[in-house]
This record gives C-alpha cells, sequence and structure tokens, in this order.
C-alpha cells in the first residue's frame, strides 16, 4: 500500500495543476435537533499555460464539496486562445445576470480584474488584460461568464479565414 501512495504524490508533483477555492457557501436548515448545515464550494483549477477548469459542488461536509469541485474540475478543464501574454480582441459575454467585458492590455500592464475574474486569467496564464464586471455580482454567473468570454475568442488568422480575407 505505501507503494501506491507513493506513486500518487509523484503524479501530483509532476502535474503542475493548482487548485483554488473561489467561493464556498454554508447553508442550514433547522430541524428538531438543532441546525443541520450544507456546503457548496466553487473550485478553479489550471495550469498557467492556458488549460483551466472549473467545478461546483454540494456536500453536507466542507471537504467533501471541496473535493468534488476539484474533481469536476479537471474533467472541464479546456484550452483558450491567447495572444502572447494577453488575449486577442475585446469581448463583452452575458451569462444570466453578470455580464463581462474583457479588453486586451498591452505587456506590463498586468491583470486588472475583479478578485473572481482575476484568479480565472491568472490561472488561464494571461499576464496582461483590463476585465470589468458589469452585471451581477454572483461569483458562481461570474466565473461561468468568464469562461464563455474566454470560450468565444477567436485568433487572428481564425477571424481572417472567416472574413475570407487571408
Amino acid at each position: 500500500m505505501a507503494k501506491q501512495g507513493d506513486s500518487r504524490k509523484k503524479e501530483k508533483s509532476n502535474s503542475d495543476i493548482n487548485e483554488k477555492v473561489l467561493y464556498v457557501n454554508r447553508c442550514s436548515k433547522v430541524v428538531s435537533g438543532g441546525r443541520k448545515f450544507s456546503f457548496s464550494a466553487l473550485i478553479l483549477v489550471g495550469d498557467g499555460k492556458g488549460r483551466i477548469g472549473y467545478g461546483f459542488a454540494k456536500a453536507n461536509e466542507l471537504t467533501d464539496a471541496i473535493r468534488k469541485g476539484g474533481e469536476y474540475a479537471r474533467k472541464n478543464m479546456r484550452s483558450y486562445e491567447r495572444e502572447g501574454t494577453t488575449i486577442p480582441h475585446e469581448i463583452i459575454v452575458q451569462w444570466d445576470g453578470a455580464v463581462i467585458l474583457l479588453r486586451p492590455a498591452p505587456e506590463g500592464a498586468g491583470v486588472i480584474a475583479g478578485s473572481k475574474v482575476r484568479a480565472v486569467l491568472e490561472m488561464a496564464g494571461i499576464k496582461d488584460v483590463m476585465a470589468k464586471s458589469l452585471g451581477s455580482s454572483n461569483p458562481i454567473n461570474i466565473v461561468k461568464a468568464t469562461f464563455k468570454a474566454l470560450e468565444s475568442l477567436r485568433s487572428r488568422q481564425e477571424i481572417k479565414l472567416m472574413r475570407g480575407v487571408a
């Protein structure tokens, strides 16, 4: 059994995937014996090289919710379009009530964004970008809107092909 544990540690050290807990919600239900708590967790995983994913899970224990959210996030990892250290073009995306604006920034500007959007962009390895959340402040919807914006990005070559220029 010790050998299996050693191999698991090696696998985790070889993969450069970082995990971050973005949001935890505690919900209580009043029952005859007192309060019963349940937890939901929004987890973000990324390698800093363009691959990123998120997971949202609920459980009766906080550690279980975080573990399940991490598993979902690893399953949902995707790659996104980048241009050097920034994004190829400006984009505005709406998801439910959240509206996100992403705008490329010159090299050295850094990530100018709110906490949830900043976490997503930094995990994706985007170093220079300006972002603004224009709608809802719900963390789950903000993260979903940010992922939708990243999925909607197209490279310059792809846009030229769509327009029939090159």
